[in-house]
């Protein structure tokens, strides 16, 4: 049985709201033009991984899962009011690979950015997550481009004349091409990889002080990387293979950090990545210690979403990030089904 946290949370009216007014469900019978761009990026995610695969997620398809405790720093509360910035609570931390291909190669090119997804347990009963990848920035800022982008991947064949469909799309979107051009090497372990928030969110402390931030999640035994010869020689499933080993020594760990966006940042658009420069605070420690003991019935059932919040933080008007449930909800509608 899968314990009651690991489930899939019940959407609350705020969001229910949010997705009856962004989102039409299409049924079966309806035409492919008549869906909308959420339906039609979980399509084209689908026809790239060559499925669907039943029971597997659209994108992320191949994961990992553990459970651990996640202990506020004194600095959060100063952020937001958010009570698990006030006190450790429970965590389900899922580690995945990119794409629908539940069979991909950890250290394959296209098994990154990889993603992280975070679900804080809070007192009775409540649930926030955070979902990020290991990659500063987005290749597009709005649901319609990374359609467009997908297409264009989709349509590039190895006869396809010069300047490709993607090398079209690329040329004309500089974040894109930066996106693909930025080297992702394959990292020795889930645990020494960093991940980034690519989407502000608006943090109110107690006091009622607002201010946006993007999260930064920064692996406490460092940034480690294979190098192209050994990736070349890993283990199809050396990550998820890995890890399991090493939490068996100790527990894997990482700083969970809030990056504060300056005056002048643009606040909702994922592909301007802010300064380095730019204050941060640290919001607490994420502690793994345990495997899941039904790790791949877990992962099939648990449900992530970026905006699933709590009081003190509230999404930005980034349209990626109000898009990406959508998304995830004709996913997760497949995935049950077992389509």
């Amino acid at each position: 049985m899968i314990p009651t946290f690991l489930r899939l949370p019940t959407i609350r009216p705020p969001l229910l709201a949010l997705l009856a007014g962004s989102f039409a469900f299409a049924s079966p019978a309806q035409a492919a033009d008549e869906k909308n761009v959420h339906e039609k990026i979980v399509d084209t995610m689908t026809v790239l991984a060559k499925g669907p695969y039943a029971g597997y997620r659209a994108n992320h398809a191949k994961g990992i899962v553990l459970t651990g405790t996640f202990t506020p720093s004194a600095d959060a509360p100063s952020l937001s009011k958010a009570v698990h910035f006030a006190q450790a609570v429970p965590v389900t931390v899922r580690f995945s690979n990119p794409t629908g291909i539940p069979t991909l190669p950890d250290a394959s090119p296209n098994a990154s950015p990889h993603g992280i997804a975070i679900r804080f347990q809070l007192p009775e009963g409540g649930l926030t997550d955070i979902v990020s990848i290991s990659h500063n920035g987005f290749p597009v800022a709005t649901p319609e481009d990374f359609l467009s982008f997908l297409n264009s991947v989709a349509a590039t064949k190895p006869d396809s004349p010069k300047p490709t469909p993607v090398e079209q799309f690329l040329a004309t979107h500089p974040a894109a091409m930066k996106f693909v051009k930025t080297p992702k090497p394959a990292p020795v372990s889930f645990a020494t990889l960093a991940f980034y928030g690519v989407n502000a969110f608006q943090f109110t402390n107690a006091k009622g002080e607002s201010q946006y931030a993007r999260y930064q999640i920064i692996p406490l035994a460092g940034m480690q990387a294979l190098t192209d010869a050994d990736a070349v020689k890993a283990a199809p499933n050396y990550l998820m293979d890995e890890l399991p080993q090493r939490i068996a020594t100790g527990p894997v760990q990482f700083r969970i950090s809030a990056q504060l966006a300056g005056k002048d940042d643009p606040i909702n658009d994922g592909t301007k990545v802010w300064s380095d420069s730019n204050p941060q605070i640290e919001l607490g420690i994420l502690s793994l210690d345990k495997m899941s003991p039904d790790s791949a019935a877990a992962e099939k059932t648990l449900a992530f979403n970026p905006l699933l919040l709590t009081d003190g933080i509230v999404p930005s008007a980034d349209p990626v990030l109000l898009s990406r449930p959508i998304a995830y909800s004709v996913s997760v509608v497949r995935r049950l089904s077992g389509k």
